[in-house]
């Protein structure tokens, strides 16, 4: 019943989308002196928001054609190096920049496109040589091409990190940082020789017991049956995922904007009033993050379920009872990787304590190159995007990936 409520909705909305759009062409085209009347200026602000208040399943572009290195701008090329039916590495190669540091970014699968952390990606392009796994929409992927649950994750991280080979350093942005710490552990416990220089995990939820918060709670006090009932739904026939059971990204999206109803009803507002005062910049910046926002793609069932079982409800990686196709998975095996944990001080999805739990699981690890940075000023997102993001939290792992260097090296020479 979700995507058909979804579709009669979008359908119904449609003529009024339809209307907003073609009305502030018109009065975007309307003679300088009478477009500047104050009641032009009004209708065409609540006409352009509304022409663009709508979520869609089109996976933006990133958009990165070049960073600045050096003093100078480099091109930046997309190019896919490994694909399967639900997710290409894809590799943001600078052909005039050799030598910096290899980094993997995992993004989250969490309703929203891998774009979402385009930030991320693009302030790590100035110094780093960076891959990401870019996730694929469930909903365009056949149900014979089989499931994709957490322990497909972990070793979509895991086959990434081969195939980049020795020396790579790994960033976890938020939901996977539990899949990325177990397929280090794996690939550590093998003596894989892909095991990552370093690691960082941002803002995940390696140990929901510590300081929980709402998101927690709501997890932990509701059956797994209760998120199949009500969240799970089926792709209708007429996509190519057809038949393959999911989690809607636009469920996703309307629970992301009710945490939080008036931090967005005030962002619409203030977007509105830059509009009408012809502050256009602002305005624009506002308007792309939630073409961003509400970007959406739809998640495989099995792997949303197991992520609320098994790492929200369960707690599986902090007890030691998480396994990888019958395997235990052991942080403690982890001996050769630095570790790297950011947190923001006032995240609301991911308390602070959550992800530095890694720290006490990875026993193995020399205290020396452990390391926890609390991002004052911060939420959620301002752990890994935003003018924090860029002045205070990036340099930390920049040192961080740099310092883990030399004994990348010492290691490959041994």
């Amino acid at each position: 019943m979700l995507y058909t409520a979804y579709e009669i909705n979008r359908r119904a909305g449609a003529p009024v989308v339809a209307a907003s759009g073609l009305t502030a062409r018109a009065l975007h085209a309307l003679p300088a002196p009478l477009a500047r009347t104050p009641a032009v200026r009004h209708v065409r602000a609540a006409c352009d928001i509304l022409a663009k208040a709508r979520p869609t399943h089109d996976r933006p572009a990133y958009g990165i054609g070049s960073v600045r290195v050096g003093g100078r701008d480099v091109d930046v090329v997309e190019r896919p190096a490994l694909t399967t039916p639900f997710g290409t590495l894809l590799h943001f190669a600078k052909p005039s920049v050799p030598g910096q540091p290899r980094v993997l970014v995992v993004g989250p699968m969490s309703g929203h496109f891998t774009t979402l952390i385009r930030p991320t990606i693009r302030t790590l392009l100035s110094d780093h040589d960076v891959y990401v796994m870019d996730w694929h929409n469930a909903r365009d992927i056949p149900v014979d091409r089989g499931r994709f649950g957490l322990d497909e994750y972990i070793a979509h991280v895991m086959d990434a990190l081969r195939h980049l080979g020795a020396g790579t350093h790994v960033v976890a942005v938020c939901q996977p940082a539990v899949p990325v710490l177990a397929a280090v552990a794996l690939l550590a416990a093998e003596g894989d020789p892909a095991e990552p220089a370093s690691l960082t995990l941002m803002a995940g939820p390696i140990d929901t017991r510590v300081n929980p918060n709402r998101v927690n709670t709501a997890a932990a006090t509701k059956p797994l049956s209760w998120f199949e009932r009500r969240l799970i739904d089926t792709v209708p026939g007429r996509y190519a995922g057809a038949g393959r059971r999911v989690y809607p990204g636009v469920v996703q999206l309307t629970a992301f904007m009710s945490m939080n109803p008036k931090r967005h009803l005030s962002a619409h507002a203030r977007m509105y009033r830059d509009l009408v005062a012809g502050n256009t910049a602002a305005a624009a910046a506002t308007q792309a993050f939630y073409d961003e926002y509400g970007a959406v793609m739809d998640v495989p069932a099995e792997f949303y379920l197991e992520t609320v079982g098994r790492i929200f409800q369960e707690h599986q990686l902090p007890t030691g009872r998480l396994t990888w196709r019958g395997e235990r998975v052991d942080p403690g095996a982890i001996r050769n990787t630095a570790l790297l944990t950011v947190e923001g001080a006032q995240d609301d999805i991911c308390s602070p304590g959550q992800t530095e739990a890694a720290h006490r699981l990875c026993t193995g690890i020399p205290e020396e190159r452990k390391r926890h940075h609390l991002q004052n000023g911060v939420g959620h997102y301002g752990v890994f995007s935003g003018s924090r993001w860029e002045a205070e939290v990036y340099p930390v792992i920049r040192a961080f990936i740099e310092s883990a260097r030399p004994a990348e090296r010492t290691t490959s020479l041994g």
